[in-house]
């Protein structure tokens, strides 16, 4: 099975679709995987073929317009705006990511296209001009309607199953604000009939479901019991680090030569003012008289002159180094997310936008972190205070243990790959 997976966004919305390709690969199939090109080198070392996406999308996001979208994009109502104010400047980026797949999907002659949530409204197309299965990968749960929670970004109001159902109608009506690039592209490049109106972005062109595989655990959102059959919860698909990494010796040594300390780090989620943030969680581990590791990594944090109970992270793969931290503070990314939940760290999370407030929330309700501290809202003394309660909390430290050891031995790749088999093996009788 030629398999070519197409992803969208930072670091962390390609990593798992790395890991899903190497199970994939492991399994006997060819894989390819068509994004940015700054990942290129990430992908090949993990043994996958690579096909050219532009970077335009990606440069935009780590712009200065870039970053302050991230910064007024907290609520759903926010990302409309921000959708809105930029959609002049990213309909000819998205009208060449149309063009860079196709050239893809073209030379690779692909069995099956899997697509990250971002990608599937507009590479659809192109699955239906060469007739294969096409799946839908998404790692948070926001566009399966469902009776029983809202989507993804609004609030859990708890007043009836019309409300929760009724979100999820605003979020396919957010989704057709880009229709019509993929629209234009699938009349004028790939020359097929507009798809009928009342299908929406869930099924195919013959009325026929997209199965959504959300790569996320059960362990920590629950699959509503109202979804269809085509909508699964697989688990995570973790990819750990290559057997050959070893940690700079000056992280081993600061590991040793203390209590395990805090490791805080936004990822490419530090907004315009990374200083600003850093000066915070620098004070709010002296404050603690916590040891704290501090990531400074792509776009993360910046700071000098750090004292001797912080060391100054550049990069270290999460599946090494959490493991060996008493509790991890981040922005609430999945990947970021899921990597401490499955190393049983407690969890602070200061989400930015997007599925980060919806991950802030699950780590509360499953009682292994408090409530999230918005990045608005971050202060010094709010970060101390929820240091605080992760460190002195035992309840919370052993609730994330459990957690944690639920998480390690679920197999997330497995079970993806043996639903993408089966939709293949259909394809072809």
């Amino acid at each position: 099975m030629n398999v070519l997976i197409v992803t969208l966004g930072s670091r962390g919305d390609v990593q798992p679709y790395v890991a899903l390709g190497k199970g994939l690969k492991e399994a006997g199939h060819q894989v390819t995987i068509c994004t940015s090109g700054v990942f290129q080198q990430f992908i090949t070392n993990h043994g996958l073929d690579y096909s050219y996406m532009n970077n335009e999308l990606i440069q935009l996001i780590d712009s200065d317009a870039g970053r302050e979208a991230i910064e007024n994009t907290n609520n759903l109502w926010g990302t409309i705006r921000t959708t809105m104010k930029l959609f002049k400047r990213v309909k000819p980026m998205l009208r060449q990511t149309l063009y860079d797949v196709w050239n893809a999907a073209q030379v690779i002659d692909p069995d099956v296209m899997i697509l990250a949530s971002k990608a599937a409204v507009l590479a659809e197309s192109i699955a239906d001009k060469l007739e294969i299965p096409l799946l839908m990968s998404m790692p948070f749960p926001q566009f399966v309607p469902s009776a029983q929670i809202p989507s993804l970004g609004f609030p859990d109001l708890k007043i009836g199953a019309w409300y929760n159902r009724f979100t999820y109608r605003i979020v396919h009506w957010a989704v057709k604000l880009y229709s019509s690039v993929p629209n234009e592209f699938r009349h004028k490049v790939l020359q097929l009939p507009p798809k009928p109106k009342h299908l929406g972005m869930l099924c195919r062109t013959d009325g026929s479901p997209i199965p959504q595989l959300h790569c996320y655990s059960k362990q920590v959102a629950p699959r509503p019991t109202d979804w269809p059959d085509s909508a699964y919860v697989n688990g995570y698909w973790f990819l750990d680090q290559l057997d050959d990494w070893q940690p700079p010796a000056e992280l081993g040594e600061f590991l040793a030569a203390g209590d395990a300390p805090i490791y805080i780090g936004f990822g490419s989620m530090a907004g315009r003012h990374p200083q600003r943030l850093a000066k915070m969680a620098i004070e709010a581990l002296q404050v603690t008289n916590q040891r704290g590791i501090l990531a400074t990594g792509w776009g993360g944090l910046q700071a000098k002159h750090l004292p001797e109970t912080i060391f100054k992270l550049n990069q270290a793969p999460h599946d090494w180094l959490f493991p060996r931290v008493s509790a991890v503070v981040h922005h609430g990314g999945a990947g970021t997310t899921a990597a401490g939940l499955r190393a049983g760290c407690p969890t602070i999370i200061c989400p930015f936008f997007g599925d980060q407030p919806f991950w802030g929330q699950r780590i509360h309700s499953l009682g292994v972190g408090p409530k999230p501290i918005p990045q608005k809202q971050l202060t010094a003394k709010k970060l101390a205070q929820a240091i605080r309660e992760v460190t002195s909390n035992s309840s919370m430290g052993q609730k994330a243990k459990v957690l944690g050891e639920k998480i390690r031995v679920e197999d997330g790749i497995k079970d993806a790959i043996a639903i993408i088999e089966t939709l293949a093996r259909a394809n072809k009788q």
